[in-house]
Formats: structure tokens, sequence, C-alpha cells
């Protein structure tokens, strides 16, 4: 539980504009109990915001262990599948004890990022060779503690993973990663548990490595808990050509046909789509996360997010491999991007490409009540300094502009999760010297 205790921010972004003066009451269950605008100065006792504060970020694509390949793959050339053997490696190495320390440190690199909540796509399950630990949920529970012990929520999406390409066996690397079935899947992952930080969703890794007749299973038990299942989506060109060898479809419409498509399921990339495919997924509000600075580092493309949206997909951010933690640049690079590809300006609004970062992200990570500073939402919020060499001189009521075009993590101030401050004066309250605690877990993994 949460002192009752009252914020003011100096400005803060509203969802369609950005407010002077507001003074916020957090209620001792942790949300926004009152949000009061005109607010010139702070009221007795407190607590002083001074910057931009915008509801908690939304990271709705994450591979924790993905931190570790930082720099090292960015010597010489290459494609995404010899990116995915230098992966492997690194995967070899985790332990449920290596993972939490890692993730732990990755998380609390969020939070200094001012990000609040994270979904992490988690297939690492097993032990190297595929033998399951004595606790079957070792590496997911290792997540779900790393979140609480750096402060911020998280939705574990645990996945499916069982072939290492339309119905051929997993590599001696993936071993650790597959059940061996869906319904073996099912059975493991019923046993985790949600808490007050941690919700529980599932994933398809993809349909390369889910066989066709056992999408189903993960789609039925996401349905049947109400659960989020996330999938990553067309994002090479090399799975729709195998998909539609192998199916006479593409993954779009293969997930389609077996019920996988829907309101609570996330497409992750949805970079080489047809204009049927964006049609199936709007249709469905099947929405889309974007992770922009990882499909630009992995060469992969730039999707068609507008169109996308525009059909009814809606969209949320991540980070993915990590090769930068920063919402900002995420919501900045997917309107960048778009102005490169059509030459044209202007396909958001800040406020739209803020609304990705926040609320969307959140509700695609099964969280509707974050990611808006209003009354009974969680009281999970972060600020951004106006006074840096990137914001200084801006006028504060273009505050969403500079959040996103001109910010970036390195800006954030503070962060507060459930009313509780995690970062404060750009100093992690939980994680005492979080780039030590990053380097000692990345060397672990090299030992």
């Amino acid at each position: 539980m949460t002192a009752h205790k009252t914020y003011w921010l100096e400005h803060a972004w509203l969802g369609t504009h950005t407010e002077p003066g507001v003074a916020l009451e957090v209620t001792a269950d942790g949300r926004i109990g009152a949000l009061r605008t005109g607010a010139d100065a702070p009221p007795p006792g407190a607590e002083v915001l001074r910057g931009l504060t915008l509801p908690g970020l939304a990271n709705a694509h994450s591979h924790a262990f993905h931190r570790a390949l930082r720099s090292t793959v960015q010597v010489g050339s290459g494609t995404f599948w010899t990116w995915r053997d230098l992966m492997y490696k690194v995967a070899q190495n985790l332990t449920p004890d290596r993972y939490f320390a890692l993730a732990r440190a990755v998380y609390a690199e969020m939070a200094l990022a001012g990000i609040t909540n994270v979904g992490e796509f988690h297939y690492v399950h097993h032990a190297p060779g595929g033998a399951p630990y004595a606790d079957p949920n070792a590496m997911g529970e290792a997540l779900i503690e790393a979140a609480a012990a750096a402060g911020i929520r998280i939705t574990l999406l645990d996945t499916a993973y069982l072939s290492s390409g339309f119905g051929e066996a997993p590599s001696p690397h993936q071993q650790r990663f597959s059940d061996g079935t869906a319904d073996a899947w099912a059975e493991r992952v019923s046993g985790l548990k949600p808490r007050e930080h941690a919700l529980i969703g599932a994933a398809i890794h993809s349909v390369r490595a889910v066989p066709a007749d056992q999408l189903a299973t993960v789609a039925r038990w996401a349905e049947e808990r109400r659960a989020p299942l996330h999938v990553h989506l067309s994002e090479q060109t090399a799975e729709n050509d195998a998909c539609q060898a192998a199916h006479g479809r593409t993954p779009t419409q293969l997930l389609a046909d077996h019920g996988v498509l829907g309101p609570r399921t996330t497409g992750v990339h949805n970079t080489h789509l047809t204009d049927a495919d964006i049609a199936l997924l709007g249709g469905t509000t099947t929405g889309t996360c974007m992770c922009p600075t990882t499909e630009r580092d992995l060469a992969d493309g730039i999707g068609p997010a507008v169109r996308l949206q525009h059909a009814g997909s809606p969209l949320s951010l991540g980070s993915d491999s990590h090769a930068v933690i920063d919402l900002l640049e995420e919501a900045r690079a997917m309107e960048l991007n778009e102005r490169l590809s059509s030459r044209t300006r202007g396909h958001w609004t800040a406020n739209a490409l803020l609304i990705a970062a926040t609320a969307d992200g959140h509700a695609a990570l099964g969280r509707p009540d974050a990611g808006r500073l209003e009354p009974g939402a969680l009281a999970d919020f972060t600020t951004i300094a106006l006074d840096s060499v990137r914001t200084a001189g801006a006028l504060p009521r273009l505050g969403a502009e500079t959040a996103v075009f001109a910010a970036t993590a390195s800006d954030i101030r503070h962060t507060v999760v459930g009313g509780r401050h995690v970062v404060r004066d750009g100093h992690h309250t939980l994680v005492g010297d979080v780039p030590t605690a990053l380097s000692e877990s990345i060397a672990a993994l090299r030992a």
C-alpha cells in the first residue's frame, strides 16, 4: 500500500494538451484519486515535480537478455539471421540467477528511461538441452522478481516456441525454448500466477515456431483468461515466403484461420504485409507493436504503421532487442521513418505518438487502467526535464512536441510507479548503481 500523498506537476501532458500547474493526489492503493488544474503553486506538503510529467511509458515488447548484445552485434555486417546466431550464444549462458541479475539491471535502465511497465516476450524456459528446471517456471519467475526489484510493472508474455521452422524440430540452440507441444506449454504456463506488479499473458513466437495445428491451443489459453496474446508477425520476408510454401497463405492469414487475431492480440513488427493482411489486422482490431530502433538496427524494413492504424489496428511501441532503451526515440523514429519512406511530414501528431507510448501500450499489455493522468488510473508517471541542453528554450505549451521530437531517455528526471518514487532526480532509488549492475550481469554471461 502507498501512503496518501500529493504531487504538484509544474507541467502535465493530459492526453490532448499540456497543462501548467496540476495537483495530483495519490490514494492509498496507488491510484490517482484527484487531479486539479490551475494550481499555480504547490499545495502545502506536496512533492514538487519540475518539468513535464507524462503518464508512465509502456515498453510493449522486450527481450531482456538481448541487452547483453548491445555493441557486440554491431561488428561487421550481416542480416537478421546472422544476428540471431549471436543471440543464441548469449541465451545458452542464462541461468535463473543470471537472468534475474541481468533483467533487474535492464528493468532499472527502463525505469531511468521513464518506463513503468514492460511486456517481456519470454521464451528461454528450460535449462540448456531442454530439461526443465526443478521449478519449470524458474526463468519466468526470475523475470517477475527482477521487475519487482527494479520497481516497475511487468506483463510476462510467456511464449510458445516449439519448432525451428514450420514443423522442423528445434535446433540445439532452441531446445531450451521448447515445451514440445502447445498442450505442454499451456500446462507449464498455467503454473504462473499474477501478482500486484505482474500480469501473465501469452505469446506465439511466430508462425515459424508454432505448428499451425497448435496455434489455436495458445489462442484458447489466452482467451479463457482474457489475457494479452502477442506474436512476432511478418518481421522478415523469408518468413512470409516459407509460410506461403508450407501453407499457401501469409502468416497473417494463417493466424486468422486459427483464431489468433482479435482485440487482445498484438502483432509485433507487422513489417511485410499485403493489403489483405492489413485489412485482416484492422478489421479484427488486432494491435500492432512497432519497434523502430530494432527494425532499423536489423535492417528489417519500415512497416505500414499509418495504414495499419487507419485500418483499425491500435499502435504500441517496444524496444525489443534494446539497441537503445528509449521510448521517446521509438515514438520519434516511427514518425521519422514514415517521413523518409513517404517524403512527407506529419503522419502523427506528437499527442498521437505519446498515446502509442502510453495508453495504447499499457492496454496492449492488459492494463487499460494505466497510461493516463486521470482519476482512477494507476499512479504511474514520469517527468521530463525542460531545462536540459535538448529541451531548454521550448515553449512549455508544446510539451508533447518537445518530448517526442527533442527529448531522450537521458532527460527523464523522475519515475513514479503506484505513487512511489522509483527514479528521483535521475537516480534509481532501488538499484543504486545501474551501470555497474548492467556491466557485471552482462560480464557474467561472457564468462
